[in-house]
């Protein structure tokens, strides 16, 4: 019996130790394992690193200067114009005697209302960079000047952006935008002669930022468009109309609107066709 006890005790501890070792072994698998993940991450950062000093040399590389980087920025070609042929033709029509009286263009304004940034703000901040690209000029933040509760408006919200170009800016930017932008406006036939406001002032709406060359249609988020306005010197509408149509705009010309003329000493405003402005335009 006591030889018996002992086999049966042996037996158990030989299954014991087994299943000790065999602990150990999972044990140093798993470290094995665990050795495996570390150096696999220290793989991946070493080639984080040799791509992020690969993209700092390239920075720090010099830019080539492009050519003509000496040389002072051209006048606006559409100023020169005014001056060396709008001006005399718009004296010559109006009977202007006095050389200040001759209309010019103060200032374009561009406006932009984006209601989707009371909800995703970052919207507007790619609007933001969109007019720069545009125009060349940082854009400002438009708030809220009231709060709407249909509209979950808050006052000071920033809801739109707007852009006012004025100089050399000015009239680069109405170059292009009369040159290559409207022509790449989709069954285009003219614009309208209805957007004066009295005062000598022309507002019109862009449904796509897309006309302008400026901007990739893959790098865009989404389409918008943007209220265009140009303030002249021009006391009446008809005069704007002739300022502007020298410059350039392609208004209709078979539009049955009409573009108020001066007062009449009476104080009355008399009626003239667009046909009969372009005519003497």
């Amino acid at each position: 019996m006591a030889d018996k006890d002992k086999t049966e005790k042996g037996a158990e501890g030989g299954a014991s130790a087994a299943t000790g070792a065999g602990g150990a072994a999972g044990a140093g698998g798993k470290g094995g394992g665990g050795g495996k993940g570390g150096a696999g991450g220290k793989g991946g950062a070493s080639k984080g690193s040799k791509s992020d000093q690969a993209k700092r040399a390239r920075q720090a590389e010099p830019k080539a200067a492009h050519t003509g980087v000496d040389l002072p920025a051209p006048p606006p070609r559409l100023r020169e114009h005014y001056q060396k042929t709008v001006r005399g033709s718009l004296s010559q029509k109006f009977g202007f005697k006095n050389p200040h009286e001759i209309p010019t263009l103060e200032k374009i304004v561009l406006n932009v209302g984006v209601g989707e940034a009371i909800k995703q703000p970052k919207i507007l901040d790619k609007v933001i960079e969109e007019l720069g690209v545009i125009t060349g000029q940082l854009a400002t933040r438009r708030k809220a000047k009231k709060s709407i509760a249909n509209y979950a408006l808050r006052e000071g919200q920033e809801i739109g952006a707007a852009v006012t170009l004025r100089g050399a800016r000015m009239w680069e930017f109405f170059d292009r935008f009369v040159t290559i932008a409207i022509p790449r406006i989709r069954d285009f036939k003219g614009l309208s002669t209805r957007s004066f406001d009295g005062r000598g002032n022309y507002s019109m709406g862009v449904k796509e930022q897309l006309i302008f060359p400026e901007i990739n249609y893959d790098m865009i988020d989404q389409v918008h468009g943007m209220d265009i306005t140009f303030v002249t010197t021009a006391e009446r509408d008809d005069v704007a109309f002739a300022l502007l149509k020298e410059l350039g705009m392609p208004f209709r010309t078979d539009e049955k609107s009409k573009v108020m003329a001066g007062s009449t000493p009476g104080g009355k405003a008399t009626p003239v066709s667009t046909t009969a402005v372009s005519a003497t335009a």
